[in-house]
């Protein structure tokens, strides 16, 4: 029992060189997301989703190095999560450094039209963009006033205000359905 409690309190290699390297690793990832684009934080694919878990897997022995002790691991773990709540706080109060590290939100479709440009640029699909607006319940993308690609990767969407003619359309449709209610109404009554 003395044995297996050793082995887990001792550390493989010193702690300053897992501070450093747990460091060094984060910083490289957030620029890699950076530099790779919103799309691998949002709107993942199948390959996206397998080089994330491969990713997570292949920093692992860069951060804690030939330890596998409990406490080589958690001192791993404690060191990000640290690193990360001094970096959102120091980006939350500081608006350049938060665009730096998340980037801008880009512009997909604009008064209904899909910017070719901006898909491409981003790797996403015509049809992987209109999927993402019929989960929002949007058939056509000429009821999108705008649709961005968040810096979260989330895709958001606008819809285009009724014109005066619709709005009148929209209002005669809802009388006219009232009318049926009533005369239903009146007929469920008759009988």
């Amino acid at each position: 029992m003395t044995e297996i409690w050793q082995n887990m309190m001792t550390f493989g290699i010193p702690v300053g060189e897992k501070v450093l390297r747990t460091i060094f690793v984060y910083a490289f990832l957030v620029t890699g997301l950076r530099i790779f684009g919103k799309r691998e934080l949002g709107q993942l694919n199948p390959l996206d989703f397998i080089v994330l878990l491969l990713l997570s897997n292949t920093v692992q022995n860069a951060i804690i190095g030939n330890d596998n002790s409990l406490v080589g691991g958690l001192t791993g773990a404690a060191v990000l999560f640290v690193v990360n709540e001094v970096l959102v706080r120091y980006s939350y109060v500081n608006p350049r450094v938060r665009r730096l590290i998340e980037g801008r939100a880009d512009e997909l479709v604009k008064d209904g039209k899909v910017i070719r440009s901006a898909l491409r640029h981003n790797l996403i699909t015509r049809e992987e963009l209109e999927a993402a607006a019929r989960k929002q319940g949007i058939e056509h993308m000429g009821e999108v006033e705008c649709a961005r690609l968040e810096v979260s990767g989330a895709l958001s969407f606008t819809l285009k205000e009724p014109t005066a003619p619709e709005r009148h359309h929209i209002d005669v449709l809802q009388r006219l359905d009232a009318i049926d209610r009533r005369l239903a109404a009146i007929e469920a009554r008759a009988s």
